[in-house]
């Protein structure tokens, strides 16, 4: 049997104020007269972001949802280089222990996905630049939770720059400069306009990477609909992790919009998956991208329920007979 446990994204539809994700924008930052007033209120405001976060890991435990991508919001302007001198994290110190301890305790699967502008394969020097400390800040984020940062961050290959043969090569190439520690906190996904599953594969067993399946891309974008043959490649790229496997869940949300996300998960779709992947692996933990967050998660768990090819584990896993 392989055991399938459902996961969502950053925000809870059920909880009231809770957002992981208060801002403060860097224009409303230069009209505070005093700067360092306005680095305490960033600070007030991260707490405030993480202390949700822990609200969100106390609503998933309730619900026996052991799988969770944090925002990559939690420090608003942490990275904006008119406060390089801003040591971000001195003061969340007591948040992020409580936060990361919390999830170790309940053993929680937590991890990010940094926002698209985070480009390894650029040929722009000063944005691999940018790119290599914003993920540095998930890896720092992660250090301070006292969670291994090991497969924890999911990115996209990048852009096509009109030439996709070439992108990808100079992933590689940018790779190469790219510290250990950021290395091995990366995993690799397939998108749904460029990188193909065969075109991220390529890198990932290039250079020992996971791959994160996401099969609606996958459906909006291929060179060959036959995924099932190559899906035991996928399995063998998380041969390196201590994780198990990882994929992205999310329907279209219509024929015009197909790229788009829906509210929920279409369960027959998903199931076209699930019934491809049977006994490939012991577990496979899906990340849900839909608009509905912890709701989406909910409703398919209900319609799992009435299925008879499957045995219900808890709130939010069950097993693929």
């Amino acid at each position: 049997m392989t055991i399938i446990r459902l996961g969502y994204v950053a925000m809870s539809m059920e909880l009231t104020n809770s957002s992981p994700s208060q801002t403060m924008t860097f224009k409303q930052f230069q009209k505070l007269s005093d700067r360092e007033a306005g680095i305490r209120k960033l600070e007030r405001i991260a707490k405030s972001n993480l202390e949700n976060c822990l609200r969100l890991l106390k609503h998933n435990k309730g619900n026996d949802i052991s799988f969770f991508r944090f925002s990559s919001r939690l420090i608003p302007l942490a990275n904006h280089e008119a406060l390089e001198s801003w040591n971000y994290l001195s003061p969340l110190q007591k948040e992020l222990k409580v936060l990361g301890d919390f999830a170790k305790k309940e053993r929680m699967r937590v991890d990010f996905h940094p926002d698209h502008f985070v480009l390894l394969n650029t040929p722009n020097n000063e944005t691999l630049k940018a790119s290599t400390k914003t993920l540095a800040m998930h890896v720092r984020l992660l250090e301070g939770m006292g969670i291994d940062a090991t497969h924890r961050c999911v990115l996209h290959v990048g852009g096509g720059y009109n030439d996709k043969e070439k992108a990808l090569e100079r992933f590689i190439h940018n790779w190469m400069y790219t510290p250990k520690g950021i290395q091995d906190t990366v995993m690799l996904e397939n998108d749904d306009t460029t990188f193909t599953m065969l075109d991220t594969l390529y890198l990932c067993e290039k250079l020992g990477v996971p791959l994160v399946f996401d099969y609606h891309h996958h459906l909006a974008c291929h060179n060959d609909e036959d995924w099932e043959k190559d899906w035991a490649r996928v399995v063998s790229t998380w041969d390196v992790s201590p994780l198990p496997l990882k994929m992205h869940i999310s329907s279209p949300k219509n024929k015009k919009e197909y790229r788009s996300h829906s509210d929920y998960i279409d369960s027959e779709m998903f199931f076209a998956f699930l019934n491809g992947v049977r006994d490939s692996t012991p577990q496979i933990d899906c990340m849900i991208e839909a608009k509905q967050k912890d709701k989406a998660l909910f409703q398919l768990m209900e319609e799992v329920k009435k299925r008879n090819d499957i045995e219900v584990v808890n709130r939010s896993t069950f097993k693929l007979k």
